[in-house]
């Protein structure tokens, strides 16, 4: 069997997730702090729990509607006009997903066909990429910058299109570097956008998690409703990860081609599932004001740190992750966090793992206790420490 034949070049020659590389080395190392993965250390709140344990008690292990439960659609409806003064007919214009992954890779795959232009800012999630090569598309990379808080300009944006744009893909707040779009923001790319076809997907899986401010939506901002696929879930927010549940709320009109490929792909989320996400949709606030409040400590506890032992470091404005600048240790981000692993045992992901402008950064999750996070700053201190003695 000629295996360079069997499997396509457009999937052999995807790279593979820089953060579960470090991940997976760390799996295999003893003693070792990890501050990698993007996963709350929180256990579903149980009243969540248990709406989920409770539909399987009742038997109900059932196929849903391929865009979910109507009573969980009309959950979400009510949770994005309270939180994000968004309004969606649930019968129409949301679809149920699995995971936040799902609905980005669906979104794509509806909008992009080959030899279209998808405009990418980066540093950003290690998806975004790799999907819009598998469906034909192009991507055009605008490498935001530190000094412009990582936040995508009008300037930037407008520089970047060409006829050939389809598809504007607009992750905040932002994994790596915990950047937010403020509606100024929004509305300066909203005035370059009026005129034209291009799309926007808007991921906003961390909506819930920012600090000192209020997420502002893409889709609330006038004119980019119609043109806006808003996809997000309840991984970060509700400590859900495990459950695998996302949703995208968009145009009728572009739902209704979403929705045909989630149903030949995956028929239907798990419906366990989506009964807890009712729960979370419902009666859900108060967990995540408390998960927030924590991450908020840890933020300003992990910013502190570094910056106490001379890492410059932006102060993140979302999401669970810091993007301190390693540049002035003389070593690219891959080196710096090699060398960090092996000789201090502390895992953290080079900023590249998210895209060439994340060179000479690091992303640290603090989805980690404080007390795990002390431990860790311990050994980076004493590893920096290290390195300009010699």
């Amino acid at each position: 069997m000629n295996y360079e034949k069997v499997i396509p070049e457009k999937i052999s020659s995807l790279k593979p997730s820089g953060i579960r590389k470090f991940f997976d080395i760390v799996s295999t190392m003893k003693d070792t702090v990890s501050l990698t993965i993007g996963e709350p250390d929180f256990v579903t709140p149980w009243h969540i729990r248990a709406a989920g344990i409770e539909s399987l008690e009742k038997g109900k292990t059932y196929y849903t509607s391929n865009s979910g439960l109507v009573s969980l659609r009309e959950a979400i409806a009510e949770y994005l006009k309270r939180r994000f003064s968004l309004s969606y007919d649930p019968g129409s214009e949301i679809v149920v997903t699995v995971g936040g992954s799902e609905a980005i890779d669906v979104t794509m795959r509806a909008l992009v066909a080959p030899g279209d232009e998808v405009i990418i800012p980066e540093p950003a999630f290690v998806c975004y990429e790799p999907i819009c090569r598998l469906c034909g598309g192009e991507p055009v990379i605008i490498n935001t910058k530190e000094e412009d808080r990582f936040k995508l300009t009008a300037d930037a944006l407008r520089a970047a299109i060409t006829p050939k744009t389809k598809l504007l893909v607009l992750p905040y707040p932002n994994n790596p570097t915990g950047a937010i779009m403020e509606k100024a923001d929004l509305e300066a790319i909203a005035e370059v956008l009026r005129g034209t076809d291009i799309t926007v997907l808007s991921d906003e899986i961390y909506a819930e998690l920012t600090y000192g401010q209020d997420h502002v939506s893409a889709a609330s901002v006038d004119g980019m409703r119609e043109r806006t696929v808003l996809a997000s879930g309840f991984s970060k927010a509700f400590a859900m990860t495990g459950w695998r549940l996302g949703y995208i709320a968009a145009p009728r009109e572009i739902a209704k081609q979403l929705l045909k490929i989630h149903q030949y792909a995956l028929m239907c989320a798990p419906t366990a599932s989506q009964f807890a996400a009712i729960e979370a949709m419902r009666s859900g606030d108060g967990d995540v004001e408390t998960m927030r409040a924590e991450y908020n400590r840890r933020r300003r506890f992990i910013v502190g740190g570094l910056q106490t032992m001379g890492i410059d470091c932006f102060m993140p404005q979302g999401t669970f992750y810091v993007f301190p600048n390693i540049s002035k240790y003389g070593m690219g981000s891959d080196e710096f966090c090699e060398r960090l692993l092996k000789e201090s045992k502390v895992a953290i992901v080079p900023g590249t793992a998210f895209g060439e402008s994340g060179e000479g950064f690091a992303r640290i999750s603090y989805a980690y206790s404080v007390e795990h996070i002390a431990v860790a700053l311990d050994r980076i201190d004493s590893f920096i420490k290290k390195i300009l003695r010699a």
